[in-house]
C-alpha cells in the first residue's frame, strides 16, 4: 500500500562502483571513464563483485595495495589508483552506505616522484624538429613551445583558432571545460612557436581545418571520437621512433614533459598567474606537477654568486685559518659603525670607543 518503504537491496562492491559511476563519472571524458573501469576491475578482480563493502577492513585494504605493487605497477600508478578507490569508499561513507572508509589511512605520494620529472631543452627540441616530418614538427612545437596537451588539445586546434595578427591562440579546453565552465582559453603565440606555426601554415592546402592535418592526424581524431577517447590515440609509438631518430634518450611521460618544460621556461619570465591562465590549470597544479628546476638555473645562480665581490670576500674571510689551528671568521669590515656601537653600548656591553670583532671580548690565547 506504500505505507512502508521498500527494503533496500543488499549492497555489493560492484553495486557501489556503479552508484559512484552514475553520480561522479557522468560528466567525465571518455578517457577518464576508461581509467575508472580499470580501477573498478582491479577492485572486483581482487575482491569478489558480490563482496559486501561494509565487511572490508583496513587489513583488506592493505592486502589490495600489496596486490597492486606485486603486479609491478609504477609506484605513482599504484598511488593514483589507491586515491581513486579511497574516493569511491569516501562517497559510500557520505551516502551512509558504509560506516567507515578502510582506505583512509593508506599513505600515497602527494606529487609526482622526482624520477618521473624531466626537462627537455630547446636544443633537444630543435633536434627533434629537424628530423621530423611536417606533421610531427607541428606537434612537437605546439607541445614544447605552447604547452598544449597532446593529443586532446593539439589535434583539436583549428586554423580558425589562430590569430596571427593579434598574436593569440584560442585553445579548446577539452580536459577542463567541465571544471572551469569555459570551453576555451587564450594564450599568446610565443616567440619560439611563431616560426614553426608560420611554416605549418605555408604548407597546408587552402581550406584546411585543423592545424595538425594529413591522414595520420585524421586517424588520431577519429580514434579520439571513439568510445575510449584519447586512450585509443596511440601517438607514443611514433614519437618514440622520432626521439630515437634524433639520437636522444626517451624521457618519462613523453608529452607531459614537453608541456612541463614549456611551463618551466615561462615561469622564469612571467608571473605564475599569467602562465597558469595560458596553460589552463591552477597555480597549485603548476607547482605540484609541472614546475621543474633545470640545470641552467643552477649554472646561472653559481655564475651570479661568483660575480659578487662581497661574496668572494666573505668566502675568503671564512676560509682564513687562525694561528692556533682553529678556523675563525673575520668581519669583512670593522664593526665600528656608529649605529652598531650605539646599540651595544646601550646594552651596557662596552663603551662607544671600544672595538669588538667577531672573535669576542677575550684576547686570543697564544700557544
Amino acid at each position: 500500500m506504500g505505507l512502508i518503504p521498500d527494503r533496500p537491496k543488499a549492497l555489493t562492491l560492484s553495486g557501489l562502483i556503479d552508484l559512484y559511476g552514475e553520480e561522479k563519472e557522468a560528466r567525465n571524458k571518455s578517457g577518464t571513464r576508461t581509467n575508472h573501469r580499470t580501477i573498478s576491475n582491479d577492485l572486483t578482480g581482487f575482491f569478489k563483485p558480490i563482496t559486501d563493502p561494509r565487511s572490508l577492513t583496513e587489513a583488506d585494504a592493505k592486502r589490495f595495495v600489496d596486490h597492486l605493487r606485486e603486479r609491478e605497477l609504477a609506484p605513482y600508478t599504484v598511488a593514483r589508483r589507491v586515491r581513486r578507490v579511497r574516493s569511491i569508499f569516501a562517497f559510500a561513507v557520505k551516502k551512509k552506505l558504509i560506516p567507515r572508509n578502510p582506505f583512509t589511512d593508506l599513505k600515497t605520494p602527494a606529487s609526482l616522484p622526482d624520477d618521473r620529472k624531466a626537462y627537455v631543452t630547446t636544443t633537444d627540441t630543435e633536434r627533434l624538429i629537424a628530423v621530423a616530418n611536417p606533421t610531427w614538427r607541428t606537434i612537437v612545437a605546439l607541445c614544447r613551445f605552447a604547452g598544449l596537451r597532446c593529443p586532446s588539445e593539439v589535434f583539436r586546434l583549428r586554423w580558425a583558432d589562430v590569430n596571427f595578427a593579434s598574436g593569440r591562440i584560442t585553445v579548446p579546453n577539452v580536459k577542463t571545460a567541465g571544471q572551469t565552465g569555459c570551453g576555451y582559453r587564450v594564450c599568446p603565440i610565443f616567440t619560439a612557436l611563431r616560426p614553426h606555426l608560420d611554416d605549418a601554415y605555408e604548407l597546408v592546402e587552402p581550406g584546411t581545418e585543423f592545424v595538425v592535418s594529413r591522414p595520420m592526424a585524421d586517424n588520431i581524431r577519429a580514434k579520439m571520437d571513439g568510445p575510449n577517447g584519447s586512450n585509443d590515440a596511440n601517438t607514443r609509438t611514433a614519437f618514440l621512433k622520432l626521439i630515437k631518430r634524433a639520437g636522444l634518450t626517451p624521457w618519462p611521460r613523453l608529452f607531459h614533459t614537453l608541456r612541463a618544460s614549456c611551463e618551466t621556461d615561462l615561469l622564469e619570465n612571467f608571473p605564475i598567474s599569467a602562465v597558469t591562465d595560458w596553460l589552463g590549470h591552477s597555480a597549485t597544479i603548476a607547482l605540484k606537477h609541472y614546475a621543474r628546476v633545470p640545470d641552467h638555473l643552477f649554472e646561472r645562480a653559481i655564475r651570479g654568486g661568483a660575480q659578487s665581490g662581497a661574496v668572494e670576500a666573505q668566502i675568503t674571510a671564512q676560509s682564513e685559518a687562525d694561528p692556533t689551528g682553529q678556523k675563525t671568521t673575520e668581519a669583512t669590515e670593522p664593526l665600528t659603525e656608529k649605529g652598531f656601537r650605539r646599540l651595544m653600548s646601550g646594552l651596557g656591553l662596552f663603551s662607544p670607543d671600544d672595538l669588538m670583532t667577531l672573535r669576542g671580548f677575550e684576547p686570543r690565547s697564544t700557544p
